[in-house]
């Protein structure tokens, strides 16, 4: 999830939808879990990522929910907002806001890939960040070593 076109929107127009991110990682030493899309979706590497439902109570659970859906994780070992977010146009041409957060699950957690991966890969943050396709994806990623400065 990520910006969808080039276009940036005004900062006086609503948002029309939430997304959540989450970026998994474990240690020491830190690693970041990264997720491939399939070819149908550009084979680029990404965070766990997804829109807010009308059932989900806030961003956490909406987050929550999206792991268990795209990673099997029932339950992380903790998880904490970046605090970060950023807005962009959709390519349905809404607004859409983007909400950061660190997932930490055990060392060596292996995730069970939903249709929207094809392939996962732990990796140091520094090499994590230039795989990540999207700026404001890397611009997230950097946030997160700072978060958690005790790996």
């Amino acid at each position: 999830m990520a910006a969808g076109t080039s276009d940036e929107p005004d900062p006086s127009e609503p948002v029309a939808r939430e997304c959540v991110e989450g970026y998994l990682y474990a240690g020491p030493p830190l690693r970041v879990l990264l997720f491939r899309r399939p070819p149908s979706r550009g084979s680029i590497w990404v965070p766990i990522s997804g829109k807010v439902e009308p059932d989900d109570a806030d961003l956490y659970a909406a987050l929550r929910r999206e792991l268990r859906e795209e990673t099997g994780l029932l339950e992380p070992m903790a998880v904490d907002s970046l605090d970060w977010q950023v807005r962009f146009r959709a390519d349905n041409g809404e607004v859409w806001r983007l909400h950061a957060f660190a997932v930490r699950v055990p060392v060596g957690f292996v995730p069970r890939l939903s249709a929207e991966h094809v392939d996962s890969e732990w990796l140091p943050p520094e090499e994590a960040g230039p795989r990540l396709h999207y700026p404001d994806n890397r611009a997230a990623l950097a946030r997160l070593p700072r978060r958690i400065p005790n790996l």
